[in-house]
């Protein structure tokens, strides 16, 4: 069963699942603008001729870099790499040897309205980095929804070692 959410239905829920229009407590100082426009930039890279859904992400550290991610499609869809993933992955790839990077904030912009929100396998990596990340989901209408990563994903997977329920 698939449900369509459009603009109308998207506000009817905001209130219950949180959606704000602005920052999240301790977020306000993020230049957010900044991040917008380079998440702009990146999703003018996004390689995505079958689906035609451009994403652009741009996912700030605590040393003050900004590291950008586009989507990368394949004609083999579960080869392709999600925009979030994509600045994740860089991040860890460009980061030295003994220093894992801290997430800050991140910003995701798509065309669509309301925004696009990240996939779930984006959200599961998010997870693994920063529990209570904020995030901005945006579009080309300047349409801002602030999120925190615990808000889209409530429950992540823990691992537990030997097997063990970690419920």
């Amino acid at each position: 069963m698939s449900h369509d959410l459009n603009a109308s239905s998207a506000r009817s829920v905001a209130p219950a699942i949180g959606i704000r229009d602005q920052p999240p407590p301790g977020a306000e100082s993020i230049d957010w603008d900044t991040l917008v426009d380079t998440a702009r930039a990146a999703q003018k890279r996004a390689h995505a001729p079958y689906s035609d859904f451009h994403v652009g992400a741009a996912l700030l550290l605590d040393d003050g870099r900004v590291i950008e991610g586009c989507n990368v499609e394949n004609r083999s869809f579960g080869l392709c790499i999600c925009a979030e993933r994509l600045a994740v992955a860089r991040a860890i790839a460009d980061a030295p040897a003994d220093a894992r990077p801290q997430l800050v904030a991140l910003v995701v912009i798509t065309h669509a309205s309301p925004p696009g929100m990240p996939c779930g396998m984006c959200l599961e990596t998010l997870t693994e980095f920063a529990r209570d990340l904020p995030i901005l989901t945006t579009n080309h209408e300047d349409v801002r929804r602030f999120w925190t990563l615990r808000q889209l994903h409530p429950v992540p997977f823990e691992w537990s070692e030997k097997g063990e329920d970690s419920a």
